[in-house]
């Protein structure tokens, strides 16, 4: 209901051409819109996950519209440093790309390039280091791919599951089961990948063409080097793509997480500096840690604009994806959308 009532909002203000001048006001040129991506599709992720994944040929209309728009798509460093010095260009934008997905290099950086616009990837570097697709996104995918049917995985895990794969609570039991497991299991990237080949036996999926095509892996470090290279800014995603609720824990996922992207990156780019909360996730004892670690800023995925009064270590960022309709997005671009947006805030536990 809200959703629907935020559309009829943005098509009134665009019909009345609020929409125009909100876009060209010196209130919209005072604040930053960080456009925040996951994974860019190549075959059928979009279908499987419309909130992570984005098909190509969309987000090359996301671009085009920020062209049209006559956005300034700045680097996420500058673009951060001049929202806080207040003189931010017109209509300035930023993108950024989270996790470091394989599909960045040969989906988004094609349509980046074409565009002739910088972005910014937050690396999570465990999985980087270690070749083989992402655990718990990938035992999600494989369920979906043998969606509608009921299958008894005997030797699995510790225990027989019924894995139902009717429904999306069915689904979604299954992937809280088996995930559940190699967390208390502590199993290696390496016993991850060999779970995920008997899951893939199981389900009738094509385990080969997941790792031929390189679906849901990171990008390896020679991919990494190479997006440095070419100018793409690789910044802090934690190292195990995790949240610990204690300093020490949190720190370290900094600290390493910074050395491997560092030697990766080479000469290519000065230390990383910008970070992102993976998946979304803040809590209050997290700033004051950042800070500790030498972090300049950090994008939440609470969705706003970002103003000189926002505390750099918990910027606004507009997490765009396939279920945002191409009015949302103009909105987001003019800033109507904010004024709309419900932030999520701290994380309790």
């Amino acid at each position: 209901m809200f959703r629907g009532l935020k559309r009829q909002t943005l098509r009134i203000l665009r019909w009345t051409g609020a929409e125009d001048r909100l876009l060209n006001s010196r209130w919209r040129n005072q604040r930053l819109l960080i456009l925040g991506y996951h994974g860019i599709a190549r075959h059928d992720e979009h279908e499987w996950n419309p909130d992570l994944y984005m098909p190509i040929s969309m987000l090359d209309e996301r671009l085009a519209a920020l062209s049209r728009a006559k956005c300034t798509v700045l680097p996420l460093g500058e673009a951060v440093e001049r929202l806080y010095r207040n003189d931010l260009p017109e209509r300035s934008v930023a993108i950024t790309f989270d996790d470091g997905f394989y599909d960045f290099k040969v989906g988004a950086y094609p349509v980046l390039k074409k565009h002739n616009m910088p972005a910014t990837v937050y690396l999570t570097t465990l999985r980087c280091t270690h070749d083989g697709p992402v655990f718990p996104p990938t035992t999600s995918y494989f369920l979906w791919k043998a969606r509608g049917r009921v299958v008894l995985a005997t030797d699995l895990i510790d225990r027989t599951l019924n894995l139902d794969l009717r429904t999306v609570e069915g689904r979604a039991k299954g992937v809280n089961d088996i995930v559940s497991f190699a967390e208390r299991q502590n199993l290696t990237p390496e016993q991850m990948n060999e779970l995920l080949q008997r899951l893939a036996q199981l389900l009738d999926v094509d385990w080969n063409e997941v790792r031929q095509r390189r679906t849901l892996h990171l990008m390896n470090p020679d991919e990494v080097r190479e997006m440095a290279q070419l100018g793409v800014d690789i910044q802090l995603h934690t190292h195990t793509h995790a949240s610990p609720t204690e300093r020490q824990d949190f720190v370290k996922e900094i600290s390493v997480n910074r050395e491997i992207i560092t030697k990766l990156t080479e000469c290519a780019a000065p230390v990383p500096v910008h970070f992102c909360y993976p998946m979304g996730i803040y809590r209050q004892p997290y700033v004051g840690w950042l800070a500790e670690s030498r972090v300049s800023s950090a994008t939440t995925c609470d969705p706003g604009l970002a103003t000189p009064r926002s505390n750099p270590l918990l910027l606004p960022r507009f997490v765009d994806s396939t279920r945002q309709t191409e009015l949302e997005f103009e909105g987001w671009i003019s800033g109507a959308a904010a004024w709309m947006a419900r932030p999520r805030g701290y994380t309790s536990a």
